[in-house]
């Protein structure tokens, strides 16, 4: 197995914003330039990432068809990207070792590799042991092909996970044997992520955070900054909504879960166009477009909404092609939103989504 570096522990700075080490130069690798991205610190993991990462739920499963896994990794890279999100349960370990493949093919190339564990069983607290969690690290180890994984996420646990001393002991005990680098939670709802910011323990909170889902700003970014907890923003562009390509034809295949999971069958709702009916979000996007800078695209412009948030550590959009992983870096490279349009885009989740959403999550 490969050996991953163990990250510096690092309790943050309080009342800060994550720390940004700045945008490191494009280099030369394996013939090719690479470009370079503004990094920023992974909260108590101590590791510098870029701004924005790759999600990689897509390379394992629920959004149809990609040709070229490897290849959306690879332009990822490219661009700048230096963090990837994925789970031991997107395609069954398929979106993993899809990412180890790529680290065999590329081992100089540095990358964070953050994954999750904790749906692959009957979402009840019984199931969050130290001999489950052995288990499904090694499961992950394997499937990544490393030593020491190093970030990994409770999966959207039950509720009473939180509350739970022995898990996050159990958890403190997988650094302490060197299973994992680091651990962190992935959330639901603001409650959920308030509990994780608690424990003294957890290195980052992943969060829904889009211009769909303002819930967070107000109390989680601001605790998570006073404690120097990492925050990774996902589903940053609503499960496609808000790329401004959709219309009321607009269909999906039958194993894309914005077909079957539109009104929660197969996991939380709120993870499907953030909760938001497709409807509502279409109407939503309408009235976002007219804010979108001259040559921006609404998903870039999407992207640097959130990156333009306080406490935002790094951003997960998934793709399904190397144009669309181009893409999405790219919005790394542009001038931080005005706070008029800031306060516009407040404006019409206030009036269009907030009813909606607001008390759900």
């Amino acid at each position: 197995m490969r050996t991953t570096g163990v990250p510096r522990c690092s309790a943050g700075h309080p009342g800060r914003e994550p720390a940004r080490s700045g945008r490191r130069p494009a280099h030369r690798w394996r013939g090719r330039t690479i470009s370079g991205m503004q990094q920023r610190v992974l909260g108590r993991t101590g590791r510098s990432v870029s701004e924005i990462g790759l999600g990689a739920w897509q390379l394992g499963a629920d959004w149809g068809p990609v040709d070229d896994p490897i290849g959306v990794i690879d332009a990822a890279v490219q661009s700048g990207v230096t963090f990837i999100d994925t789970a031991d349960v997107y395609g069954d370990g398929r979106s993993e070792r899809v990412i180890a493949e790529y680290r065999r093919r590329h081992p100089d190339v540095p990358l964070t590799v953050a994954t999750k564990m904790g749906r692959r069983v009957p979402q009840v607290p019984e199931n969050y042991t130290l001999a489950a969690f052995r288990e499904w690290t090694d499961r992950s180890r394997a499937n990544l092909d490393v030593d020491v994984l190093d970030l990994v996420q409770l999966h959207c646990p039950p509720t009473p996970v939180y509350d739970d001393d022995a898990v996050f002991d159990a958890l403190d005990t997988l650094v302490a044997e060197g299973r994992i680098a680091a651990y962190g939670v992935s959330v639901e709802t603001r409650a959920q992520a308030l509990k994780a910011i608690a424990r003294p323990g957890v290195a980052t909170v992943q969060i829904i955070l889009n211009m769909l889902r303002l819930g967070p700003l107000d109390e989680v970014l601001p605790a998570a900054r006073a404690a120097g907890v990492g925050i990774i923003a996902r589903v940053p562009l609503a499960s496609g909504l808000l790329s401004g390509r959709y219309d009321a034809t607009t269909t999906f295949p039958p194993d894309d879960h914005r077909t079957y999971n539109r009104h929660g069958e197969a996991f939380d709702v709120g993870e499907t166009f953030s909760g938001v009916p497709y409807e509502v979000g279409l109407q939503a996007v309408a009235r976002l477009a007219p804010l979108v800078p001259p040559g921006v695209s609404m998903a870039a412009f999407a992207l640097r909404w959130i990156l333009d948030q306080p406490g935002v550590s790094v951003v997960i959009p998934g793709a399904r092609t190397p144009e669309q992983a181009r893409a999405n870096a790219a919005a790394a490279d542009l001038a931080p939103l005005s706070p008029a349009t800031l306060e516009a885009v407040r404006a019409v989740y206030d009036e269009l989504i907030a009813p909606i959403v607001a008390d759900r999550w």
